[in-house]
């Protein structure tokens, strides 16, 4: 089981979390050999029981290598790998209901950066898709993509605004603010919200 929390880092448990659906997840086996350059496919199944409720099973699946050893001059220094697979199963019919509740400016990466307080209020997963467009206080027309994170079913999350240069996707940029940002979200199924929205520090 995992909980995701709000700085985006994961916590993982092995201790099954009130409500988790680990016992319905059959997985291939629990030990394997892999060989380097070659690929390898685990196969794993989920099987809720007759009658559920609509619901969004979540668990992890985690791969990690035996203990290794390297190091210099003798010193032997032990490491291991972890990857761990994030795998969402809707049972039933559950879709995610977001909404903008709120806003701010919050510091990531230590640069000031706009935020959306996201609500969900629904019964799966959300992500923010979208593009917005705005003007900083030094009239630079910039553009916006919300963070792509989850925000699962019941939480509120600080979604950032990432900001770039207009037509300069792959170029970040600096807000000077108050920015004013406006467009369209969007999530789940056809589902949208239009913002027009004022940031400022």
């Amino acid at each position: 089981d995992w909980s995701y929390r709000q700085d985006g880092s994961v916590i993982f448990s092995d201790e099954l979390a009130p409500d988790s659906c680990r016992p319905w997840v059959a997985i291939e086996r629990r030990e394997l050999t892999a060989s380097p350059g070659k690929p390898y496919r685990f196969r794993f199944e989920v099987a809720p029981p007759a009658g559920s409720a609509p619901v969004e099973c979540r668990f992890a699946i985690l791969l990690e290598g035996e203990d290794e050893h390297t190091g210099a001059g003798g010193v032997q220094v032990p490491f291991n790998a972890r990857l761990a697979v994030i795998v969402y199963v809707g049972v039933g019919d559950v879709q995610p209901r977001l909404s903008v509740i709120g806003s701010g400016v919050d510091v990531l990466n230590g640069q000031p950066t706009p935020v959306l307080h996201v609500r969900n209020d629904g019964a799966a997963h959300g992500r923010l898709d979208g593009f917005l467009s705005g003007v900083d206080s030094a009239d630079a027309k910039l553009d916006f993509v919300p963070s792509n994170a989850p925000i699962l079913p019941g939480e509120t999350r600080h979604v950032p605004l990432l900001a770039t240069r207009r037509g300069d996707p792959d170029t970040p940029a600096n807000v000077q603010f108050p920015v004013t940002v406006k467009g369209k979200l969007e999530w789940g199924k056809n589902e949208s919200q239009e913002i027009e929205q004022r940031f400022d520090r």
